[in-house]
Formats: C-alpha cells, structure tokens, sequence
C-alpha cells in the first residue's frame, strides 16, 4: 500500500494516479515488444513450415501475456489503490500500440503496390 498522510487514509491523489496511468501505458506498450519479436522471428522461418510460424507467434503471445500480468501483480503488490486505473491503461496502451503497428504496416504495404 502507498504511504499516505495520516490526514489522507483513503483518499486517492490526482499526482498518484497520473504516474499509475503513465506505468500503466509503458507497461501495456513493454507488453507489445515480445509480439514484434515473434513476428520478425517467424520471417526466418520457411515457408513451408506452419507449425513454427504458429509455434513462434503463440510463444510470443504467452510471453506478452506473462509480461503485462506481471507488471499487474506488482502494480497491486506495490499500490493496491491504483490498480484499476494501471491495468485499464495497460489494456490500452497494449490495444493501441497493435492497432498503430498495422495501420502504419497497411499503409507502407500500399505504397509498394
């Protein structure tokens, strides 16, 4: 629990929760690094491979996964108060970041056609 002012129990500042928000969106977009590594892996496999296409892209998956619930688990251990806003932004963030990283891949593969 974040130390607080015996004056403040229960109260939760504005400052605390813009920096748990801020953790939050650099954690969600941390969570987005092992899904761009798995897909630049799966480019070095060969193409007739399927099973390591889909093994690599399941594996990067599940590390995404471990990764954002353990910046969770430890966003509760350390501020339990700010917890709810953490992982709204880091659900965000992790959203955001797969949506800009395809519009930006979409429109760099329409400009070679």
């Amino acid at each position: 629990m974040p130390w607080r002012a015996p004056g403040n129990a229960g109260r939760i500042r504005g400052q605390d929760l813009i920096i748990a928000v801020m953790c939050g969106l650099l954690s969600g977009v941390v969570g987005f690094v092992p899904l761009l590594v798995g897909l630049n892996l799966t480019k070095k496999v060969t193409s007739t491979s399927n099973f390591g296409h889909m093994s690599i892209l399941i594996i990067s998956l599940i590390v995404s996964f471990a990764v954002m619930f353990a910046f969770a688990v430890l966003c509760v251990v350390l501020a339990r108060d700010y917890a709810m806003p953490f992982v709204l932004a880091e659900a965000v963030a992790l959203s955001v970041a797969a949506i800009a990283f395809g519009v930006v891949r979409s429109k760099g593969n329409s400009k070679e056609r």
